[in-house]
């Protein structure tokens, strides 16, 4: 993602259509915008290779539904501390930006230091305290997966320290207008542990269930995330050395000037980051009684995080800038515009999307997973945990647009208190439908608490915007909901049809059922969203275009 520094500073002159500098900023925007938006679908398609490598050799069995629960604790540290827009790239990105670069060294080389020696100690206690922390969010799993997740969780251990370093590095070279490296490194990752497992399933293949071997199985898994991490950071050197970022050096000058800047900015946006974690330890704790639940977790989530990941880029790049620019509150009927349009192009792309995840569940879910130890009844399960995903994809995408403008707005304090209140939401939803629905009410928990957020969240930009066009904003969107849901069924009638004549066995069979059902639904969605005459529409089809256009040229 851009830089905050980046965005803020190149915003005004966007606004300037007459001015060369104008052009100029805005083709670097369009320009860093396609650089994260390639790097995210490479990033993205090799994420799903891995998991497709990890499906077959481990199926939903025991090694990675215990690598599921040992990954919570030092996944998190990665995601939270080493993540593209995580507090410590963020930190860093926002102190180094606005340094000379002869001081960007020592503060970069100073705070991996003192963040080093910190998660070092984290990392040494994560080790030896990965039995209990394990059995407080995972009680109930077995003897057999607790015991492979807490060789698991130990291997997986000094990830903590990496994740500091690779977010501050990532921040750094950010702020030296480097982005292609911090979009394009979980490849790295993924590559690393798609090499490992394809290698032990080669040499184990069928043995890989024999109790004997379960244990290296999940050992091996763990060595290789822990190899992609630490591949991630070393990929980092040499960039940073380059743009005189520093290197491995230790320096203890605590006191420099940034290094307290750095550290204010740090613990808070730490904090609130992890507010939202506590949801994803809630949900194991009460999935960890159900066999083979965590599995059916990540694979299901996978699924829908690659197009929404790809997606969310191409919408919210653009507009995060110009909800900035607009925070002004002159400038609010303009900014109340923004909002609709963001909300309106999240709905032209999420609702079709996620009625078609819901009618083509399991023929997805086959195509992708269903190979190896990964069975037909493995693919039923994850089916059912992807169709609760996908009720949900549009409130996930339009939640993440309204905090964002409320952090436009210099307001982080509204969505941090609405995060502390879902944390009971989601446990008391998760306690409510996980008996009658097993895994997928776990998924329906947390589709109920983005409901809740998005309610408030408009509720509360309401009053500090106004007023909001209700009208203007609620009517489109239940239009397109019914356009979606039409489709949806049309594509499910169409499935079922083509599996009447040509069965459901088959993988080109299957493509095929896919293809012809979801064209389908697409194009009756298409028929019937073009006669709304939405301004999203045409601005949504302008955008494609111009990215097609872009990538031939």
């Amino acid at each position: 993602m851009i830089g905050r520094s980046f965005c803020f500073g190149c915003v005004k002159t966007l606004t300037e259509p007459t001015s060369d500098r104008t052009k100029k900023a805005g083709k670097s925007l369009l320009n860093i915008a396609g650089i994260v938006a390639v790097a995210t679908l490479l990033s993205k398609v090799f994420g799903l290779l891995r998991q497709m490598a990890i499906a077959a050799a481990f199926g939903a069995g025991p090694a990675y539904d215990a690598y599921n629960y040992a990954y919570v604790v030092p996944g998190f540290l990665l995601i939270l501390l080493g993540g593209i827009n995580g507090p410590f790239y963020s930190a860093i990105v926002s102190v180094v930006s606005k340094r000379k670069s002869e001081e960007a060294a020592p503060l970069i080389e100073t705070i991996n230091t003192l963040v080093g020696m910190l998660l070092l100690v984290v990392s040494v206690l994560l080790f030896a305290f990965a039995e209990p922390l394990l059995d407080i969010y995972a009680p109930g799993l077995s003897q057999t997966t607790r015991n492979i997740a807490i060789e698991q969780f130990r291997i997986m251990a000094p990830m903590a320290l990496l994740a500091g370093l690779i977010g501050i590095g990532f921040g750094a070279l950010n702020a030296a207008d480097s982005f292609w490296l911090p979009s394009i490194s979980p490849l790295l990752s993924s590559v690393t542990v798609i090499f490992g497992v394809s290698g032990m399933y080669l040499v184990l293949r069928e043995r890989m269930f024999e109790p004997q071997y379960m244990l290296l199985g999940g050992q091996v898994l763990a060595y290789s995330t822990l190899a992609g991490a630490l591949l991630q950071w070393l990929a980092q050197l040499p960039a940073l050395a380059k743009s005189g970022l520093g290197g491995l050096r230790l320096r203890f000058n605590f006191k420099q000037p940034g290094v307290a800047e750095i550290l204010q900015i740090l613990g808070p946006a730490t904090f609130s980051s992890g507010m939202m974690q506590i949801n994803v330890y809630t949900d194991l704790y009460f999935a960890s009684p159900i066999p083979e639940a965590a599995s059916a977790l990540g694979y299901a989530t996978l699924l829908v995080q690659t197009p929404l990941g790809i997606l969310s880029n191409v919408i919210l790049v653009p507009l995060l800038p110009t909800f900035s620019r607009l925070a002004d509150p002159s400038d609010w009927p303009e900014l109340k515009l923004r909002i609709r349009q963001g909300m309106m192009l999240t709905a032209i792309t999420m609702l079709p999307l996620s009625a078609l995840m819901i009618a083509l569940a399991f023929p997805m879910v086959r195509v992708v997973y269903e190979r190896g130890a990964f069975t037909k009844d493995t693919s039923q399960f994850v089916a059912s945990v992807l169709m609760a995903y996908g009720v949900g994809m549009f409130v996930y995408l339009g939640r993440d647009i309204l905090v964002r403008v409320f952090y436009a707005l210099g307001d982080g304090d509204t969505p941090f208190r609405i995060s502390i209140v879902n944390i009971g939401i989601n446990a008391f939803l998760d306690f409510l439908l996980v008996k009658p629905f097993g895994a997928p009410g776990l998924v329906l928990a947390t589709v109920g608490v983005n409901v809740l957020s998005m309610v408030a969240l408009l509720w509360f930009l309401n009053r500090k915007l106004h007023g909001l066009p209700w009208e203007e904003w609620g009517i489109p969107v239940l239009q397109l909901s019914l356009a979606s849901a039409i489709a949806g069924f049309a594509s499910w009638g169409v499935l079922k049809g083509s599996q009447h004549v040509l069965g459901s066995d088959g993988l080109l069979i299957i493509l095929f059922q896919l293809g012809l059902a979801g064209g389908i639904g697409l194009g009756i969605f298409a028929a019937i969203v073009l006669q709304l005459n939405l301004p999203e529409v045409r601005m949504f089809v302008e955008r494609i275009q111009q990215r097609f256009l872009k990538s031939k040229g």
